[in-house]
């Protein structure tokens, strides 16, 4: 069983989270310029195995896609291109920027940090995957 991978995508960056072995706990990989991610994954690819790459979807309030989705769409398809081996899936991303924001503050991170502007795309792929893993868990439950 190989991981799962995150991606917060983004214009200029893309922050990644990828899962333990075992898919229990996701954690914070990096955060890259968006036009270097075809070449950071083909060499994570190498190292680690990858079952699904998950991306956030962001949606407005109504559950519709938002905006950014312009240029995301075609991002991801690059990566299909890519990688046409790997299972790209699009996951609800609503409100994890604003939650990152919040695990920062609640951790203690201090402000000077917090501004870094890369730490909220890295901490918003990790929320962004947990909740997949979760969605993941309580479907499984439901099937039993």
């Amino acid at each position: 069983m190989g991981r799962l991978l995150a991606i917060d995508y983004g214009r200029k960056r893309c922050g990644i989270a990828v899962t333990d072995a075992s898919r229990i706990v996701a954690t914070g990989v990096a955060t890259i310029p968006t036009s270097t991610l075809t070449d950071f994954l083909r060499g994570y690819f190498s190292r680690e195995q990858v079952d699904i790459v998950v991306v956030g979807e962001p949606k407005d309030m109504h559950g519709d896609p938002s905006e950014s989705m312009r240029y995301i769409t075609p991002g991801i398809n690059r990566l299909r291109q890519a990688f046409p081996d790997m299972e790209f899936v699009f996951f609800d991303e609503r409100f994890t920027s604003a939650l990152a924001h919040r695990a920062m503050i609640d951790g203690g991170m201090r402000k000077s940090r917090r501004q870094v502007k890369g730490e909220a795309d890295v901490m918003a792929a990790t929320i962004i995957l947990n909740d997949f893993l979760e969605s993941q868990a309580y479907r499984m439950t439901l099937q039993k």
